[in-house]
């Protein structure tokens, strides 16, 4: 008995295979589906974060909107942390504490050693009449480059430094290594140095092809100040280490409010520029 072969059903024909399409269902997954890769929602609004609107944090990586803030966190506890230093520090200047015993050993172990000559050049890296016309030059170029906001923030963190360390000479009295006189800590060539160079290399680190080149002059610079100080023995390792403390707090600030200008400067640039030619 020959059996009848079952017509084989095409796109128009209802029967038992894959489901079709029937007039009446639900068409609202129709309008998402027929744009393929296109996410959509059942309701036929769009979604709330597609891909392509997503912006990148500061580092550039995939973010949420806004762009999550990283940078001030990190600033924070960098600053916090170079402070809890200083107050450790100056903790222990005030109260004699334990580790005075050998950093007055070793500031005498070091004070007149090496060349006479080279220590009182470094040491004098940290006078102001040095390391202001330094930062003074730096501050001029970027003052004619347009960046005259960096240039008064630097100018300013410059101002800062008697400001914050002739209290603390004043209130520690610390005597010297080689001399009865008093207020030595924290080291006040140091933090000059320190501010002056570090202020001076983020102004112009924008303007020089290898810009890295800028902040290791200037710590090049702030050490060869610190070595001339403690070999001359004008002040002891903990005075050099303290005004480290307070002049990298001080610049970790600047940097920040510099670059965040930069920013807007930058956002507001394309817009000043945009009209009719």
């Amino acid at each position: 008995m020959r059996e009848t072969p079952r017509p084989q059903g095409t796109a128009g024909d209802a029967g038992p295979g894959l489901p079709q399409h029937r007039p009446g269902s639900a068409s609202a997954h129709t309008t998402g589906a027929s744009r393929s890769g296109t996410p959509h929602r059942s309701d036929g609004r769009p979604p709330h974060t597609p891909r392509g609107a997503r912006h990148t944090d500061p580092t550039g990586h995939p973010g949420t909107l806004p762009p999550v803030p990283r940078w001030p966190v990190l600033l924070f506890s960098r600053v916090a942390g170079l402070l809890a230093v200083f107050a450790l520090v100056t903790w222990q200047v005030v109260a004699d504490g334990p580790l005075l015993g050998p950093d007055e050993r070793l500031g005498l172990a070091l004070a007149g050693r090496g060349p006479h000559v080279l220590s009182d050049l470094f040491a004098d890296l940290g006078n102001m009449e040095v390391a202001v016309p330094a930062l003074a030059c730096a501050a001029l170029v970027a003052w004619l480059r347009r960046d005259r906001r960096e240039a008064v923030y630097a100018v300013s963190a410059m101002v800062a430094v008697p400001l914050l360390v002739v209290p603390l000479k004043l209130w520690t009295d610390r005597q010297g290594p080689l001399t009865e006189a008093t207020g030595y800590y924290p080291s006040g060539h140091t933090a000059t140095a320190a501010v002056a160079y570090g202020a001076a290399a983020l102004l112009l680190a924008p303007y020089v092809r290898r810009s890295w080149m800028m902040p290791v002059a200037a710590v090049l610079l702030t050490a060869a100040t610190s070595i001339g100080l403690v070999l001359r023995g004008y002040h002891w390792p903990l005075d050099v280490l303290a005004s480290w403390c307070l002049a990298g707090a001080v610049l970790l600030v600047l940097r920040e409010v510099s670059s965040r200008s930069r920013r807007r400067s930058s956002s507001r640039t394309p817009s000043c520029r945009s009209g009719p030619s």
